[in-house]
This record gives structure tokens, sequence and C-alpha cells, in this order.
């Protein structure tokens, strides 16, 4: 591939400089984008994607240097101002009104109206054509809400490329899709590159990036480190520049638990059985022991993610017994759990998960407070104490523990939220996507300590919607269908092809039960 040039770029950034709280987060970063030229932004957690993102479209304001948009200087007072001068934002967590329509969602800020009121049936009837451009299959009419994060993601793509832009940024807009999903959300990119229109793509994963774009830049610590053409690089320079290092030390810091000994034939920890939920789950057995790491294997809509709320009791079930070291749990609430030493880590970290708003220490400490509270007064020093054990330990990225959340990369953010689980000193770990939309340093240094925890005794049940990651990091799998256990695997049992092969089986079955049924 090559890149586009047509009379200049569309949009440049020169010299962009940003700091907060006297930490630069940004040093001097130019970068071009052309016309019907796709441009990857590529970097660890931290790096300066994000904040050269905000910079482009008037989230920040820049400390110094230009943002020059079709060949003038521009300042773009808020994203609202960037997106009505033609510059369209996907960003990594779903900001949309869960509770509205899909409709209504696809025309947020923008609804027509007809007679004083809002046009409901132009709404419905575009938005239906807009999701079918990309392939989209969904009752327009139902609450955002009520569909799979998924489903979510590619609404708010379908709204960002159907207004008319001339710039669209994609941040990391793969990161909850399915396989089959992320091949459709390429095409769309094949097709706006083919419109002519600028997109930066900002993905951890590097085979989208070099299936997908045509320029890349690799930002390291806030400066930028390269910028040359997807032909003229290779995967393991990429790595090595985005990580500052060789790759050999990289390498090290990945725990494969296939090095580990096998589990004891001990007892469980957790035990469920025959979890139920109409139109959720059927019939759903999990066991957990001590140092076992269980992973969920599935597509989207499999019922992973409610099989692990359901596990925490999050979810309600309408059968199935659920005990912890052979103890039947009588409630199903997550305070249960929490009290028997379960913990939980959401899919969506946003929306379940940190309270942005919040201090660092104040996220990581929230689960502490009964062990740290005398009196009514909580304990700040031992509080700060627990804090800064978890930010050496788990290398969380920031100027210090009374920084907002809300500032730090998804990856550090995760962190956080996987030292208020660790606060708690669980003896089983639920993580729904723990490495989803985060960068392939921190992704092994989480999939490190996932292996270290299961080696001192800790049961975990793993769920991620990169296979390769179940396979890697699991002694036992489960397969689940459309809420149904397939069938679980061990040892050497445990490949890709395998599960997929599962899948498919059980997907050729139902279809063919489905033909039996419609010749009678």
């Amino acid at each position: 591939m090559t890149t586009t040039t047509k009379d200049g770029p569309v949009l440049a950034v020169r010299s962009l400089t940003k700091s907060f709280a006297g930490v630069r987060a940004l040093a001097d970063v130019s970068m071009n984008l052309h016309a019907g030229s796709v441009h990857a932004l590529v970097g660890e957690n931290g790096a300066g994607k994000s904040t050269l993102i905000k910079l482009m479209t008037g989230v920040y304001q820049p400390d110094a240097g230009q943002v020059v948009y079709r060949g003038e200087e521009v300042s773009f007072s808020s994203p609202r101002a960037a997106q009505l001068a033609g510059i369209a934002t996907i960003y990594q967590e779903v900001h949309l009104a869960p509770q509205l329509s899909v409709a209504r969602n696809f025309f947020l800020g923008r609804e027509p109206t007809r007679f004083g009121s809002l046009d409901l049936r132009r709404m419905n009837r575009e938005a239906h054509t807009g999701l079918q451009r990309l392939g989209i299959v969904a009752d327009v009419r139902r609450p955002l809400g009520e569909l799979g994060l998924g489903i979510q993601q590619m609404v708010a793509i379908a709204r960002a490329v159907s207004t008319d832009s001339s710039v669209v940024v994609m941040d990391e807009p793969t990161s909850s899709l399915e396989p089959r999903e992320v091949e459709r959300l390429l095409s769309v990119v094949d097709l706006l590159k083919t419109e002519g229109h600028a997109v930066v793509y900002v993905s951890h994963k590097l085979d989208e990036v070099f299936r997908a774009c045509d320029t890349i830049t690799v930002l390291r610590d806030g400066r930028l480190v390269w910028t040359g053409l997807t032909e003229q690089t290779n995967r393991r320079e990429l790595i090595s520049r985005m990580l500052g290092r060789e790759l050999a030390e990289v390498d090290g810091h990945l725990t494969r638990l296939a090095g580990r000994p096998a589990v004891a034939d001990v007892d469980p920890i957790l035990t469920a059985t025959h979890m139920s939920r109409r139109l959720v789950l059927d019939d759903v057995s999990v066991v957990v022991r001590p140092g076992e790491v269980v992973g969920l294997a599935g597509l989207l809509g499999s019922g992973r993610s409610e099989t692990a709320k359901a596990l925490f009791g999050a979810m309600p079930l309408d059968a199935g017994d659920i005990k912890v070291d052979g103890q039947p749990l009588r409630h199903q609430t997550p305070a249960s759990r929490i009290r028997k030493g379960v913990a939980f880590l959401p899919e969506d970290r946003k929306a379940e998960g940190i309270i942005p708003e919040l201090s660092i220490r104040d996220n990581i400490g929230l689960a502490a407070l009964p062990q740290l509270t005398t009196g009514g007064f909580v304990s700040r020093s031992k509080l700060d104490d627990i804090v800064e054990v978890f930010l050496d330990r788990l290398q969380i990225k920031a100027y210090g523990p009374g920084q907002p959340v809300a500032e730090l990369s998804g990856g550090n953010q995760q962190k956080v939220l996987l030292a208020r689980l660790l606060c708690l000193n669980p003896r089983v770990l639920l993580l729904d996507e723990p490495t989803r939309g985060i960068d392939v340093g921190a992704k092994a240094e989480v999939q490190g300590l996932i292996a270290e925890l299961a080696e001192k005794g800790m049961a975990v049940v793993l769920i991620s919607s990169e296979l390769e990651e179940v396979v890697e990091g699991s002694d036992t799998v489960i397969v689940l269908r459309d809420g149904a256990q397939l069938g679980s695997l061990f040892g050497t049992d445990i490949t890709e092809d395998t599960i997929m092969d599962m899948i498919a089986d059980a997907a050729a079955e139902d279809a063919a039960d489905v033909e039996n049924q419609a010749a009678s």
C-alpha cells in the first residue's frame, strides 16, 4: 500500500505539546492525515495517543503547537465544534444513551423534526439504512442498552460515519467486537478510504494495523518515535519501537501457564451446577480449583459474561446451585460472594468499574474501606500504604495516587480495578476481558499477573474475546454457544481449532434441526 497525497494533508498537527499537573503527556508531536488514506496511531498505554486525539478534536487545548484543518489553523472549543467541522470520533468506550432506542442514538444531537416534533419514522428508516450499510442487523426501535457491547460499538461507528465527515478518528473500534464483526469493520474502513475520507486508526491489534492502514505513527512516552509506510516495517520492528527495547525483553514478561505444574486433584473452591436463566443461560456448570485458570470461550452473545455475572451473584438465576468450599450460597447477591472471597472484574470498566471523578487512591481503597475503618474513620496512612504497594506492584503509570482515574490510559485504569480487587485478598477472581483495549506491554503484564496469582493458589475464571489468550492462559476451557455449554477442554486438547470446531459443529447441528423441522 502507498500513502495518498492529494493537495496536501486534510488535517495536520504541528509540534503539539500538552502537560497535566506538571507531567508532560505529549511533547512536540507532528502528524499529517491525507484524504483517501488510513493512518495508524500506535503505542503503549500512556504513550500519548488519547491525548493527541483529544487535542485534535477539541477535548483539550494544546499548550503549544498547531492544528491545521483544510489549510487553516483551527482551535476547536469542543468535540461538538470539531464534529460540525467534519471530524468524527469513535471512542474505545461507547458514549451513547443506553435507555434510548438505536435510532435515537443514531441521530443523537442531530435529531430531525417534523411539525415541531421528532420525526421518529424518518429516524427509524434512516437508522435502519445506515446500519444496513455496515451489515448490521438490529431492531432500531429497541433500547440500545438491551444490545451487546459489540453491537453497541457498531452502532456508534455507524452513527459517526453517517455524518458528512472529512476525517474519521477510530479509537480502538474493534475492542469489543467478535472476529466476524472485526472483518465487517475493516471493510467499512476500506469503504471510507475509497470514498476519500482521512481515517485515523488507533489499535493495539497489530494484525488490524497491517491489514487496514497505509501509514503508521508510533508514540512512546508522549513523543513521536517513528512515522512511515506500513509496507516499510514489520510486526517485530513495530513492537520494538513501541516498547523502546528488544522484543526478546518483552517475551520474558509473558508467563505461560503451560509451564506450570498441572492443577492438583484438590477440592474446588467454587462449584456452580446447572445454572439456568430463561433466554440467557441453559444448564451451565463451572468448577474452579485453587491454582486453576478456567477459561470461558465463545463468540459474542454466547453467554460468557452472563456466566460470570451469575457466579458473582449479579444476575439472578431461575435454577442452579452455587457453592463455595462445598457450602451452598443462599443469597444471589454480589455481597454474599465478596464475603466468601469471590471478586469480579466487569467487561465494561467505564460503566461498571471505575469512578472517573475519584482519585486512584479512592478507587483502589473503596474495596478495603471495612478493613481500614475504625470508629467510623478511615486510616489515611493505612490506605496510602496499600495504594503505594499496588501502584508499584502493578506498575500503574501516574504522577501520584491523588491523580483522577479519568486522566489515566485505558490500561492503567484496568490495573486500578485489578488493584481494587486484590485489596480484598480474594480466593476466586472472575475476570471478564481483563486485557480489553490495552497495549502489547500492558497485556503481557496483566497476563503475567494472572499466571502469578494462579501459581500462588488463586482460582481464576478468565473471559477473553481473543481465543489465543484463552488458549495460552487456561488449564480448562468451557466452550459456550447461545447460553448453552457445548463441552469442556483440558490440557493439550485446548487449541483454537478445537474450540472453533466445537462452535461450528453446534451451529451446523442447529441448522440441520431447523431444516428437518421445516421439512416435516
